[in-house]
């Protein structure tokens, strides 16, 4: 059963930086795309990154590109997420998904199977 536990939340001021980790298990994930995505109070999930297992290739959509860097490491079976440059807006609740990986990206929450049970960011002024 695959397990996604995310960790490295918390309170931050503007301008700061944050490194979220996000702890994965259950099976290889070779095959595996691996992806964060945050979703603000009354918002729908936002997508923020994705990287392939495999060969560590990622996307942004272009809002995240520059402040954020998603990474994996093979050893520990855990993804990251760096976040640089905080603002108020990207407080929200930040969430860790798989699937298995396709030939192209997947940006919506409902392409996911697998998710963890988030870690709160919270960036004050």
């Amino acid at each position: 059963q695959v397990q996604l536990v995310e960790s490295g939340g918390g309170l931050v001021q503007a301008g700061g930086s944050l490194r979220l980790s996000c702890a994965a298990s259950g099976r290889t994930f070779s095959s595996y795309a691996m992806a964060w995505f945050r979703q603000a109070p009354g918002k729908g999930r936002e997508f923020v990154a994705a990287i392939s297992w495999s060969s560590g290739n990622t996307y942004y959509p272009d809002s995240m590109e520059g402040r954020f860097t998603i990474s994996r490491d093979n050893v520990k079976n855990t993804v990251y997420l760096q976040m640089n440059s905080l603002t108020p807006d990207d407080t929200a609740v930040y969430f860790c998904a798989a699937r298995r990986y396709g030939s192209r990206w997947f940006l919506s929450a409902d392409e996911y199977a697998y998710w963890g049970q988030g870690t709160q960011v919270t960036v004050s002024s």
